[in-house]
């Protein structure tokens, strides 16, 4: 084999052992957000678990494929949690998803309360966030759900920093009005 030949070779082999590197770090990067991803991914989908389970699965296809790479302009999580919102929104826009019926909702992002105050407050604030708008409960949800800052879910939902700030403020307000009955003014 000629010097020119090996070097080819050699390149060519430190490209694939590289390749692999990635996808293998890829791969472990989803396995650790995957907890997170599914419930960012059930939020998404409006509470359809199905729904999100079909949104993730195709998000991480389009991830480990090369249809969606990561350039490392932006912490990983935020990244693929736009992704997984792009994704979602394609699923939405297909004529199949909009016949079909949506299945009832569960509430998966919390673990059960032992305590029966606690289970109240918690089914109170879970329907005061279905009656948030849409992207006030995102914002909201990937806050305060997601552990994310303004800047990056203002990333994730592709919509200025400003914007999402607003969304998160309204949607307070909105939470605190429902919540929290209002004071007597005649005392």
């Amino acid at each position: 084999m000629t010097s020119t030949r090996l070097l080819e070779s050699r390149v060519a082999r430190a490209m694939v052992d590289r390749r692999e590197d990635e996808g293998s770090d890829i791969r472990a990067a989803l396995e650790r957000h995957h907890e997170r991803a599914f419930a960012w991914a059930l939020t998404c989908a409006e509470g359809d678990r199905s729904l999100a389970e079909d949104v993730l699965h195709t998000s991480y296809l389009k991830v480990l494929d090369g249809r969606a790479r990561y350039e490392g302009r932006a912490p990983f999580r935020t990244w693929l949690f736009s992704v997984i919102r792009n994704t979602a929104r394609d699923a939405w826009r297909s004529a199949w998803w909009r016949r079909r019926e949506p299945l009832p909702e569960e509430d998966t992002c919390c673990a059960p309360a032992t305590d029966p105050d606690t289970a109240i407050e918690l089914e109170a604030v879970a329907r005061a966030m279905q009656q948030l708008p849409r992207r006030q409960a995102q914002v909201l949800s990937l806050v305060f759900g997601h552990g994310m800052t303004v800047g990056e879910s203002a990333e994730v939902l592709g919509i200025a920093r400003g914007s999402a700030a607003m969304h998160l403020h309204r949607a307070k307000q909105r939470l605190r009005a429902q919540l929290i009955p209002p004071e007597n003014s005649d005392e």
